[in-house]
Parts: C-alpha cells; sequence; structure tokens
C-alpha cells in the first residue's frame, strides 16, 4: 500500500551525489511536516559512523542511505549502499504506519543499494550488526 507521499527530487539529486559523485558519505530522510513528500533532512560527508547513528532520532522514523565501508578478509576494501529504515519503538504509531506506507516510494527510486537495514532500537543499526549483514554478501 502506498501512502500517496511523493519523493522530493532532491531526495534522488543527493543519492546520485552518494553514488556516482564519492562526495557523500551519508542522507537522512523524513516526511515533510505537511505530510506530503519525502525530503532530506541532513547530508554528510563525514565517515563517522557513530556521527550517523546520533542523526536518527530516538522517537521518530526516519530513512537513510549511508555509504558503508569495510574490510573484507583477503578481500581489501568494498563499499556497499545501504538502505537504512529507522522506526524506534518510542515513534508514535501514526508516525511508523506513514512512514512504513511512504517507504516503497523512496525505496523503489534509489537504484543501486546494496542492503537494507531495519531498526527500531540502536543496537539493530549498531556498526558490527550491519557490518555481520554486509560482509555476507
Amino acid at each position: 500500500m502506498s501512502s500517496g507521499v511523493a519523493v522530493n527530487p532532491a531526495c534522488l539529486e543527493a543519492f546520485q551525489e552518494l553514488k556516482l559523485g564519492k562526495k557523500l558519505k551519508y542522507i537522512i530522510y523524513a516526511v515533510s511536516d505537511d505530510k506530503t513528500e519525502i525530503v532530506v533532512v541532513k547530508s554528510s560527508k563525514t565517515a563517522n559512523y557513530d556521527e550517523f547513528l546520533g542523526d536518527l532520532p530516538e522517537a521518530d522514523c526516519r530513512w537513510a542511505v549511508y555509504d558503508f565501508e569495510f574490510e573484507k578478509e583477503g578481500g581489501g576494501k568494498r563499499n556497499k549502499i545501504c538502505f537504512y529504515s529507522w522506526a524506534p519503538d518510542d515513534a508514535k504509531i501514526k508516525s511508523k504506519m506513514l512512514f512504513a506506507s511512504s517507504k516503497d516510494a523512496l525505496r523503489r527510486a534509489l537504484v543501486g543499494i546494496a542492503a537494507e537495514i531495519q531498526g527500531t532500537d540502536y543496537s539493530e543499526v549498531a556498526y558490527e550488526s550491519v557490518l555481520d549483514k554486509v560482509s555476507r554478501g
């Protein structure tokens, strides 16, 4: 089911900058205040994973794309673009429902995602948890 929330063109521009331009390390998306479109709330060039996690609010839903860099044993450095669905337990039910029904519109627009990470608390999006998931692929 789709919520009818549109994806702002700036969401795709920022994603292309991350994917092709390699200028950005992560982007955080949210539903606009008037609930009509998905917008970029932050984009960052820093590769600090803790800073990225700090930008995920404790009681509100967000989507994020993170250019996850890791070492593969015997394979050198690798990068995987990860899509995060952040819906913390403390978020309002109505917000979670709108968030869940709007996710596909954004997810389909972002071509080139290697892994999807779902998080309801910080342990599910911790570096080690994500590393475990992406290094299997």
